[in-house]
Parts: structure tokens; C-alpha cells; sequence
């Protein structure tokens, strides 16, 4: 090391020898000029110089000796933890796998690849980067916020700060870090000796995942390598490359099971796949040693290091942790590193064992976990056991219908949680089926927390929230009205709900409760994608990517989010739209027995984020869908207790690929405020994102959740949502959501934010005259009686919108012929709502669509001739002869039937029309040619009309006009 050192040393190069200069005036000012600037420049760098020592003196007055710490640096103690009574112990952390090693005993490799990738200036710095830091600044500013930290800044900020110096601001502890490295470098003995001090302790105090702690319990955890010496180039750049996030990166728990046959015996192994995170920042590593490394620069090749990127990551046979709850563990741990390191160190924060001793009791209540444990078990793993019933039995379970129901799927992972939305407190956290199986099944990752760290689709448990952003914005109401038909919402995306329907004219609570699709995306629409992405995220969502790249299929959960996020936002409904931060952890004391969290301070900060009248809307429409009075397909969900219903909201949501089921929902609150005010969240799937066969959320995640809430709730008082101020009820009309009208045949009573009620009077029902005889529309002469009738008006709906106006004009047209027909982009059919077994309003779209055709006047019966046999016959007026007098003018008829005056030239139709005392109108276009024909005519072939009415005419060219 010290050679390679040397020789970066002789590397540098001083600069030519200055030149003789000029003589004369311009000397004089090319030394006057440097002399001013750097006179200024002293001035300025004296100002600097104060303000620096005086901050220096200000933000180490509290700092303890680093080299006191340094040297008294220990490993031994373990912290604790328990579920929220205290009693039950769930995890310890701390040195159940540590195994110290000295600076000899690490390998130049495992050196470089930690320098490589965490502090390329390791060697050569005084504890701290300034270039990094103003780099790290820059990316900050322009929103790329990444950190600048030194290895021996982030040894200093695990063990060599005081627990004061995480109270104030991050900015405040991060000139703390760079003074205390500082000082550590400065009283280490001087050059490569001091820096392998900090070099070891690194390397020993940091956390590894799986519970391990320094690099050779990882080592040995991973590989089973106990000789550090024995590790490959790409195990030891794996190895660096955990620190940065080890629960993200624990390569058990990104790990897949698959077989394998050695010498003809077939064994199972652990793999971490190759497009895994963790194995990208292997790569990551690998790259950054082939520009940086010291050490190894003559002993290791650049091909040596591009060829390690292909070695396929092994790790060695695991042994069971004994953790109760482990995924809920992995969270507290992540709560407690931030607690103790900051939230940007949470993850990787030694301080949790070292110096240890913490007692820190969680919110987990112990029975709930095993309750939730147990149901999950029941969907996911019961279903694939070739004695299914035995193993219900084993889990104090009868034989359950739903469960059979599942024996035909290919689901092979589930997870849930509860939190109590009015404390943010998690309640049980199951983040896969069964922590600790032994699985070859790619489909199955039993380590891997799915609610937390997976990303995933959540299909239309997502639309709550797109809702509730108009609502909110007050654009929508309950009872907005939205066609229901498969539109082209432009690159041809052709959405459709997922039985392939399309039911017209229905309200947002009609289409939240069904879960419809086109009037999800069509609120989306109305919202702006980009409003509803950004609301998500106030509602503590984060999605895997920074911008809405969906679209308007954001509102039917295509963005891939954190399913624990969603409970969350879900649990700020449930809440009245207070987001409270989720926690995991009540109380943590030291291993003095000293409470320091949690403190007046870090009380967490609930926030507003939708109206608590908006919030109440949706849970309102989400309620029903637990009351099969209102919902007879999810209400089949509901919870009871004893004889009596329990009032829950739920949304269930299935990607159109069913690669992902999910269940979310709340109960009502106690009124009781010490007891849980519980949201709950299912997801079922498989790891590795393929198709579950066909499987509905309704078989899957619905009833996991409708057991568990039926269980926990047991024999606890029973309550209704409360509504808040501000809510109004008003009934409109059940088809439109507008005021009733005269033609409204249904109503239904309906919540809104007061100020919201629709003040217009329902206009899509409009009166025309019809013949009672026909069903035709009326004119004079037909037979009667003539009747005011109401019929469907659809023209003023979407208005805003012209370009989905085509689709609902060809709906109309199929819908005329009624149910069941045909058509549109992707082939769909007219339904009434819901479908032919379901139509709560009646089997029709609120009144009938007008009639097209006009009744037939009706001609007087011609009187019968008279005949001399019967009696005498009235006298016949001789015939009018002018040259007897004049004649008196034939009385004209009282109405004429136009003609069909098509293929006619332009002479011809005159005469034509005069015969049947018709007039010419409008002639287009203006300078027709001679032979040119009339192509079309207005008013249309077999329309009555007045005598002397004139008829427009539209000629064309014979050769493009049909003629018979």
C-alpha cells in the first residue's frame, strides 16, 4: 500500500519555471495589479477566516474529544425489542454475528472496493471532500439531492457524534460530521496508519443486513467465507456495496431459490438474480475500481474487474433467524437508525448496536400479528398443501369455501397490514406469506417484504384517490354524472371496465362502488394526471418513478407504488384527510434506562390533506360496498359481529393482467380514543410478477381482509362514520345526479359538500309530442291522441370534452336497439346498470331515446257512392264551364307528401315539385353543371308537410349520385 501510495504521490507536477518579464510601465502594472488583487483577496479571506473559527467554536462547543470516543469504541451490547405491551420480545440487535477483524486481516481488494465506491479521496482527505461537498450542493439544487459523506464522516456520524447532535437540523449535524473528522484525522497518527484505524473500525461497526454486523460475519452470513482473504473480486465489491442501504440491498432477501444437479444429486441453492438492485451496484463498484482504485492498481486487471460482473451471485445455505414478526422487525429497525442516525442513515445506522442496549417497544400488538400471520397462511399457503384441511385444522381453522375456491390458482405470495389511522401506529405487518419457508418457487420470495419495498400495481384501489381530488376540487360531486362507454383517450388507448360493458349515462358513486374504469380515467381526464399524481403524493404515497409517466391510466393504478403507502393514504381518509406519519415504535430508552425517544420534539406532525366533508364522501360511497343492501357483489365483504353489520369501507383492485390483487379499507372509529381505529390492506401475487390464473380480488385479498377485520373486532362496540360539518344531503335524479325533473322516474338521496348540490334541473330528459297511436313523433293529421313525453337527451353531457363525443354518439345508436349490442373500438356491449341481473333503477338508461320518425297524417275516408236504390242521391254540381261564368278555384289540400325528386335534373325536379305543389328552395351548389342530378333533398322523401313548402336541393355529378 505504501508503494502505490508513493507512486500517486510522484504523480503530481509542478509547474514551468516562470519566464523574465517585461520592463518598463507595463511591469510596474503587471506587479501592482497581482499586488491589489491579492490585497483585496486577503481582505476577503480574512472576513471568511473569522466567520469560519467563529462557527468552528460554535458547532464543536458541544463535541466530545473523537479521540476519547475513538479509542473507547466498543461492540458488546444488544438492543431489544418488544411488541407494545412490553412483554413479548420480538428481535435483538447487536452482536449475535459480529466478528471483529484487525487491518491485516482485510483484503486490498475489500479495501478499494469500499474507497471505489463511498470515498475516492479516502487516502488523500482530511476527513472530508469539500469538491464532493459542493458537487453534492449542485445536484442538490438542481434536485438530484444525493450525499457527499467520507467514510470517515459516516464512522463519525455512527459513533462518534452525541446523541444531541441528531435534534437540530441535518445541515447543523452535517458541519458537526466534517469538524469532528477533522479532528479525528488530525489526532490519528498521521498519514496511512491514521487511516487504517478508521479504515477497521469501518469495516467493523457497519451493518450488513441479515443481521449481521462488520464485514466477516457478512462474509460468513453470505458466502461462508471465514478467511476474508478467500473472497472473490466480485464477493468483496458485492460486500461494499450494502452499507449504502443494507435492508434494501440484504442479498437473502433478494434472494431466489433454485435447483440444481451436482454429480447427479439434486440440491437447492439461494441466487440473487442478475437484474437485481444489488447486483446493479456490484456492477456499479466494479466500474468505479477500474477508475479509482489504489491499492490493487498493479495486482488486479480492468479485464479482471469486467469479467467479475458475470459471476453469478451464491450465497450459502442460511440458518432461520428467531424473530417474531421479522418483516415488522426490519421496519422498526429502519425507524430506529433514523431515530438514532437521521432519516438519510436510518438504513445503515450503526448506532442501533453500537453502543447498543436500546429497549425499544413497538406498536405491534402481538395478537393481531398472529392473526394476520395466520389468515395470510390460509389464502396463500393452504391452497398448494396436498392436505389443505389438515393444515387449516393446524392453524384452528374450519374448512373454509373461499379457500377451496383458491386451490385453482397459481398465488403463491400475500402480505398485510393494519395501522390505526388516528395515530399513525402500525398494528401487524406481514410483508410475504411466511418469513422463514424454504421455497425454489421464483413465484414465492418469503424473505422479501412486499408492502414496503415492493413495488406494485394496485389496480382500482388506487381510484379513491382520484376521486377524492375532484371532490376536493369541488369539479365533481357524488352524483357527477359520466358516460360509460369505451372511448379513445388518444394513441388509441381504448380502455374498458373489466366485464366489458357499457352502461351510458351513471353517477361517480355508481362508478366508484362498481369500480368502472372509462369514468375513473375520464375523472382523471377532467382532474389533470399530473394533479392526481401530485395529490398521491401528499397522501404519503411514493411511486417508484419521480413524474407521472401513466397518464390518465393513473386513475386505474398502472403506477407502481409501496402497498404500505396506499394503507397509509387509505388510513387519511378513514381519518377525515389528516395524514397522521406512520410509526412503528412507541418508546425507545438507552441501556441506562433513560426514555430519549420519544421527546416533546419529535412528536409527528399530522397534516391536512383533503377536507375532512371530501373524505367523508368517499368513505361514504365506500361503505356501501360492505352493505350488500347497496353492493350486492362486494357487500358480500361485510363484517359482522353477531347479528349486526359492522360499517366498513373497502376498494378492491385487479390489474388487468391479474399480476396483482389487492384489498383495502377501514372500519368506522371506536368512539373510545385509547382504542385502535383500524385500516387494513391485502396484496396478494406472486414475486416475480407473473399471472395468478385468472383470480379476482374479490376470491383472494377480499376475504382475508373480511376475516381478519370480523376476528380483531370481535365483541367491540359498534359505530357509524361520523359526518362531519359541512355535509348536506340532497336527492336528485338517480340517472343524471341533477335536480329532479318532470320526467325523473327515479331519485336517490345523496351527500355533498355543502355549496356543491347541483342547482340545475335534470336536462338530459326532454319533452316532445308523440302519437299516442304510432309511438311517432306528432305533426297535425296524425292519429292521435297527441301526448308530451320524456326521452333522452344526452347531447350536453361531456360537453367539455368534444373528442368523446363520437363515442357516445355511436353508444346511442347501439343503444337504441337496446341491451346487449355491439360495437365501438373494442367491441363491446350496452348494458343497463349494472347488468341484466342487477338494474336497481330498472332495466333502462332513465327514459327511452326519441323516436326518429314523424307519424302519418291520417286521409279522410273517402264517402261511399251513392246509391238510387237506397234513397235519393244529392244532386251533382254540373261541371264548371267557363264560358258559362267563372269557376271558383280548387280549395288546395291540407297537407302534401314530398316526393323522392333524386336522379332528377334541375328541369325536370321544377316540374316535379310544382305537380305536387311543392316550391323550389336552396339549390347548391350555385353554378351546377347541365347534367348534374339532385344527390340529396331536404325535407327527405315521405315527409308530410304543408302545401307550397319549399324543398332545398343538392346537385351532383350522375357519376357519383346511386340512381336507381
Amino acid at each position: 500500500m505504501q508503494t502505490s501510495l508513493a507512486r500517486r504521490q510522484r504523480q503530481r507536477r509542478t509547474g514551468n519555471p516562470r519566464r523574465g518579464g517585461l520592463g518598463g510601465a507595463p511591469t510596474a502594472l503587471a506587479v501592482a495589479l497581482p499586488l491589489f488583487l491579492f490585497a483585496s483577496l486577503a481582505v476577503l479571506a480574512l472576513t471568511a477566516f473569522v466567520a469560519v473559527v467563529g462557527a468552528y467554536g460554535f458547532y464543536s462547543r458541544d463535541l466530545p474529544d473523537p479521540k476519547t470516543v475513538f479509542d473507547n469504541l466498543a461492540f458488546n451490547q444488544q438492543t431489544v425489542v418488544y411488541d407494545r405491551t412490553g412483554k413479548v420480545e420480538l428481535a435483538r440487535f447487536g452482536d449475535e454475528k459480529r466478528e471483529l477483524v484487525a487491518f491485516d486481516q482485510i483484503p486490498a481488494v475489500l479495501i478499494d472496493a469500499t474507497t471505489s465506491i463511498e470515498d475516492k479521496t479516502f487516502w488523500t482527505n482530511a476527513g472530508f471532500d469539500p469538491v464532493g461537498i459542493v458537487k453534492a450542493g449542485l445536484d442538490t439544487l438542481s434536485g438530484n439531492e444525493r450525499g457527499a459523506s467520507t467514510i470517515t464522516q459516516q464512522l463519525v456520524r455512527a459513533r462518534l457524534l452525541p446523541a444531541s447532535a441528531f435534534e437540530g437540523s441535518k445541515y447543523e449535524r452535517k458541519i458537526k460530521e466534517i469538524i469532528q473528522s477533522i479532528r479525528l484525522t488530525q489526532e490519528l497518527p498521521p498519514g496511512e496508519a491514521g487511516k487504517q484505524q478508521i479504515m477497521t473500525y469501518y469495516l467493523n461497526q457497519n451493518f450488513y443486513g441479515n443481521q449481521s454486523y462488520g464485514i466477516k460475519a457478512a462474509a460468513r452470513s453470505y458466502f461462508g467465507v471465514t478467511d476474508l482473504s478467500k473472497l472473490t473480486l466480485a464477493q468483496a465489491a458485492i460486500l461494499a456495496a450494502i452499507p449504502k442501504s443494507p435492508t434494501t440491498y440484504d442479498l437473502v432477501k433478494n434472494a431466489v431459490s433454485e435447483q440444481v444437479t451436482v454429480n447427479g444429486r439434486t440440491t437447492t441453492r439461494l441466487v440473487v438474480p442478475a437484474d437485481s438492485a444489488i447486483v446493479q451496484r456490484r456492477n456499479q463498484v466494479l466500474d468505479r475500481m477500474i477508475e479509482s482504485r489504489v491499492l490493487t492498481r498493479d495486482s488486479i486487471t480492468d479485464a479482471e474487474l469486467e469479467a467479475a460482473k458475470s459471476e453469478p451471485v451464491v450465497l450459502a445455505p442460511q440458518r432461520a433467524a428467531n424473530w417474531r414478526a421479522p418483516h415488522f422487525v426490519w421496519q422498526v429497525r429502519q425507524q430506529l437508525g433514523a431515530i438514532l442516525c437521521g432519516a438519510e442513515q436510518a438504513d445503515a445506522c450503526a448506532r442501533i448496536d453500537s453502543p447498543g442496549g436500546y429497549r425499544v417497544t413497538t406498536t405491534l400488538d402481538w395478537n393481531m400479528q398472529k392473526s394476520a400471520e395466520k389468515w395470510i397462511k390460509a389464502a396463500v399457503i393452504a391452497p398448494h398443501r396436498s392436505d389443505t384441511a389438515a393444515y387449516l385444522k393446524a392453524l384452528k381453522l374450519p374448512d373454509l369455501r373461499w379457500v377451496e375456491t383458491l386451490r385453482r390458482n397459481t398465488i403463491f405470495n400475500g402480505a398485510m397490514a393494519a395501522l390505526d389511522y388516528r395515530t399513525g401506529q402500525v398494528m401487524a405487518y406481514v410483508g410475504s406469506a411466511d418469513y422463514y419457508a424454504t421455497s425454489t418457487d421464483k413465484r414465492f420470495q418469503p424473505q422479501f417484504d412486499v408492502l414496503a419495498d415492493g413495488w406494485r400495481q394496485v389496480g382500482s384501489a388506487f381510484k379513491p384517490i382520484n376521486y377524492v381530488t375532484g371532490i376536493e376540487d369541488r369539479t365533481m360531486t357524488a352524483a357527477s354524472l359520466f358516460m360509460d362507454v369505451v372511448t379513445d383517450f388518444g394513441g388509441g388507448y381504448t380502455p374498458t371496465d373489466a366485464d366489458g360493458l357499457e352502461r351510458g349515462p351513471l353517477r361517480l358513486r355508481q362508478a366508484l362502488q362498481f369500480s368502472l374504469n372509462i369514468p375513473a380515467i375520464k375523472a382523471a381526464a377532467i382532474n389533470g394526471p399530473d394533479h392526481v399524481f401530485e395529490v398521491a403524493k401528499r397522501f404519503g404515497i411514493q411511486f417508484q418513478k419521480p413524474q407521472n409517466t401513466a397518464g390518465v391510466s393513473i386513475a386505474i393504478g398502472t403506477l407502481e407504488l409501496h402497498p404500505i403507502d396506499l394503507l397509509g393514504a387509505y388510513g387519511t381518509l378513514a381519518n377525515g384527510g389528516t395524514l397522521v406519519p406512520r410509526t412503528t415504535i412507541l418508546s425507545v430508552t438507552d441501556s441506562n434506562g433513560n426514555q430519549i425517544w420519544p421527546t416533546p420534539e419529535t412528536k409527528p406532525a399530522a397534516r391536512q390533506v383533503v377536507s375532512p366533508q371530501a373524505a367523508y364522501v368517499i368513505t361514504d360511497i365506500l361503505a356501501g360496498n360492505t352493505n350488500p343492501r347497496q353492493n350486492p357483489y362486494w357487500g358480500r365483504a361485510q363484517i359482522i359481529d353477531g347479528s349486526r353489520r359492522r360499517p366498513a369501507a373497502l376498494k378492491t383492485g385487479t390489474t388487468n393482467d391479474t399480476k396483482d390483487l389487492a384489498a383495502f379499507g377501514y372500519v368506522a372509529p371506536p368512539e373510545d380514543p385509547n382504542a385502535p381505529a383500524l385500516a387494513v390492506g391485502v396484496w396478494m401475487g406472486n414475486s416475480d410478477n407473473s399471472g395468478t390464473g385468472g383470480i379476482f380480488s374479490l376470491e383472494g385479498p377480499t376475504p382475508v381482509w373480511q376475516s381478519f377485520l370480523t376476528e380483531v373486532t370481535k365483541g367491540t362496540p359498534i359505530t357509524d362514520f361520523p359526518r362531519p360539518d359541512g355535509i348536506v344531503q340532497a336527492r336528485v335524479d338517480a340517472f343524471s345526479g341533477l335536480l329532479p325533473g318532470p320526467f325523473t322516474t327515479q331519485t336517490v338521496n345523496e351527500v355533498f359538500i355543502d355549496g356543491t348540490v347541483p342547482t340545475r334541473i335534470d336536462d338530459t330528459k326532454v319533452p316532445l309530442d308523440i302519437d299516442a297511436a304510432t309511438g311517432l313523433l306528432w305533426q297535425d293529421g296524425c292519429a292521435g291522441p297527441k301526448e308530451t313525453q320524456g326521452f333522452l337527451d344526452l347531447s350536453r353531457v361531456e360537453s367539455a370534452f368534444p373528442a368523446w363525443r363520437p363515442f357516445t354518439e355511436d353508444w346511442i345508436k347501439r343503444a337504441m336497439k337496446g341491451p346487449g349490442v355491439t360495437g365501438g373500438p373494442e367491441k363491446t356491449k350496452t348494458s343497463y346498470f349494472y347488468n341484466n341481473s342487477y338494474n336497481p333503477y330498472g332495466k333502462t338508461w332513465g327514459a327511452p331515446f326519441p323516436p326518429t320518425e314523424t307519424c302519418t297524417p291520417v286521409v279522410p275516408p273517402t264517402p261511399p257512392p251513392c246509391d238510387p236504390l237506397l234513397g235519393p242521391c244529392p244532386p251533382t254540381p254540373p261541371p264548371c264551364d267557363p264560358l258559362l261564368g267563372p269557376c271558383l278555384p280548387t280549395p288546395p289540400a291540407a297537407a302534401v307528401v314530398v316526393g323522392d325528386f333524386r336522379c332528377q335534373s334541375l328541369d325536370v325536379v321544377g316540374e316535379s315539385l310544382t305537380a305536387n305543389q311543392l316550391a323550389i328552395g336552396n339549390v347548391s351548389p350555385n353554378n351546377p353543371a347541365p347534367d348534374w342530378v339532385v344527390a340529396e333533398q331536404n325535407p327527405a322523401p315521405g315527409t308530410v308537410v304543408p302545401p307550397g313548402t319549399s324543398v332545398d336541393l343538392r346537385l351532383a355529378d350522375p357519376k357519383k349520385v346511386a340512381c336507381p
